[in-house]
Parts: structure tokens; C-alpha cells; sequence
């Protein structure tokens, strides 16, 4: 092997990988240290809990780690690793229950008001309320600055229903956030 492992592509690296040759525990590790804050990220932003978050996220690995084998050809690490972060998130959502209704968006309390921060806040439980479908695709585009279609090969979406969703998405943040809006502009 003539290059470094940092310097081999992503396409690279599965296939030392998959051949489980010499070097496939680096070939590991460099996947790994390429993906995993961006993984983690994701897993954080989806579930709005840091210890849920980090135990999909471990798991995560674990299941790329073991479907390397069952997988001919890996074009696209990145977006592999985050359809399997999508799928364990709805799991760990579905078989805990934490998900909240969108009818209880009028139970946004906020207690003070430190502008930048009491928006902040604000935005992110208005996220938490939107339907989960709705949520990951907003996240996907606001958070992770995915494009359309990028979204759409993850989500295994068509790219037309992506633009509807997240048109939705914002429209019921907007509704959300619409009377703590008016609040602020009657200050």
C-alpha cells in the first residue's frame, strides 16, 4: 500500500474494508474519524436528547462495521452512514415514544427573555414539535446544508416530495413561532 491511509478516497477505504485485508482496522478508524462528528450531529439534532443520541450513534458504526460484507460497492460512505443513523433514530423514537404530538405546540413555555439564546431555545422545541418526517428533512437542509437531492437519496424520497416536505415543514414552524413573533413586535 503506497499511500496513506488518510489520503485514500472513501470507495478506497470500504474495499480495504470489505476485504477485511491488513489494514481494514485503519481503513476503520479513518472512515470513522471522517464521519463521526457529522454522524453524531445528526443523531443529536434528530432525537434532542445527547445520550440517546450517543448510543444510535455508537451503533451506527457498529452496523456499518457489520453490512460492509453484505454491500458490493460503497459509493457513498457518508450518505450510507446517515440512512443508517435516519433508521436507528425512528427505532430508538418509535420503541421509546418520545416523540411530540404537534397539537401540544401551544405548550411552548419560555420563562425569560434573553433574546438571541430565548429565540434559540424557542426554535429548537418549535422543531422538536413538527412531525418526525417533516423534522429530519428540515434538519437535513437547515442544519446540514444538504441539497435537495442529496436529501432525496438519503431519505429514498423523491425529489419533488423533499421540496413539499420541507415547505410544510416550515410552514408549521412558522405557526409555531407565530405568536411569540407577534409578541416581540408588539414589544
Amino acid at each position: 500500500m503506497g499511500q496513506k491511509i488518510e489520503n485514500l478516497s472513501d470507495l478506497e477505504l470500504f474495499r480495504i474494508l470489505k476485504n477485511q485485508d491488513k489494514n481494514s482496522e485503519q481503513a476503520f478508524t479513518e472512515i470513522y474519524n471522517r464521519y463521526s462528528p457529522f454522524v453524531f450531529a445528526y443523531c443529536r439534532r434528530f432525537l434532542f436528547n445527547t445520550q440517546a443520541a450517543e448510543d444510535v450513534f455508537q451503533e451506527v458504526f457498529i452496523k456499518f462495521h457489520q453490512n460492509t460484507s453484505k454491500v458490493d460497492e460503497m459509493t457513498n460512505v457518508k450518505g450510507y452512514l446517515l440512512t443508517i443513523a435516519r433508521n436507528l433514530c425512528r427505532n430508538y423514537q418509535r420503541d421509546s415514544h418520545t416523540s411530540v404530538p404537534f397539537e401540544d405546540y401551544n405548550n411552548i413555555i419560555i420563562e425569560s427573555r434573553q433574546e438571541d439564546d430565548e429565540l434559540l431555545d424557542l426554535i429548537k422545541r418549535a422543531i422538536e414539535l413538527i412531525p418526525d418526517d417533516l423534522r429530519e428533512l428540515f434538519i437535513l437542509r437547515e442544519y446540514d446544508g444538504m441539497s435537495y437531492t442529496q436529501i432525496a437519496e438519503i431519505t429514498k424520497t423523491n425529489i419533488n416530495t423533499v421540496k413539499v416536505k420541507l415547505f410544510r415543514a416550515r410552514q408549521k414552524l412558522k405557526k409555531i413561532l407565530e405568536p411569540y413573533i407577534q409578541d416581540i413586535s408588539n414589544i
